[in-house]
């Protein structure tokens, strides 16, 4: 029986592995037979609580176009007037990001945008509702790559804060 060779990383999920690499992370991205396109196909995937899934929303703060990620948990909506408060000056507004300007800034496809690896750096926000897990999956660059951290890897990896963007009663 031959054995295919292994298919080469898609090159967004390259670019997270070598984040990794380089910051000493310990556990590398991994692939999954079906696509993970939203938090509860990540969950099911991987056979753990929607909580557990660090999922990356994309904002774009006006008018200076910046990229805002925001990872929260999978089992939390993001409260866009939280957020504006926390990374707008008076007057700024925060908008949705459409598919091109998520893929622009970030060079990933939503359904695969990584808390790391982005072709320009984002401002971020992490979910303080993250803590509550020993062990959390975020996106690795394509919609069928994952990989494995501790809430507390997210603020060594990104550097960036924790603060209170979810809506209160969850999802």
């Amino acid at each position: 029986m031959s054995h295919a060779p292994a298919k080469p990383l898609p090159e967004g999920v390259q670019r997270v592995a070598q984040v990794l690499r380089d910051k000493g992370h310990p556990h590398a991205p991994k692939m999954l037979d079906d696509a993970a396109r939203t938090a509860q196909q990540a969950a099911d995937a991987l056979g753990i609580s929607l909580g557990q899934i660090a999922k990356s929303i994309i904002f774009k703060r006006k008018p200076d176009a910046a990229a805002v990620l925001v990872i929260t948990s999978g089992d939390r909506r993001v409260d866009e007037k939280k957020v504006q408060a926390l990374v707008c000056a008076d007057g700024q507004k925060l908008g949705r990001a459409d598919a091109e300007f998520v893929k622009a800034s970030t060079g990933f496809s939503i359904g695969g945008v990584s808390p790391v690896g982005h072709v320009l750096p984002p401002v971020t926000l992490i979910d303080r509702d993250l803590l509550r897990f020993e062990e959390i999956w975020a996106a690795a660059g394509h919609p069928h790559g994952v990989f494995k951290l501790h809430p507390e890897n997210l603020v060594q990896l990104t550097g960036a804060p924790i603060a209170d963007v979810t809506e209160q009663g969850g999802t």
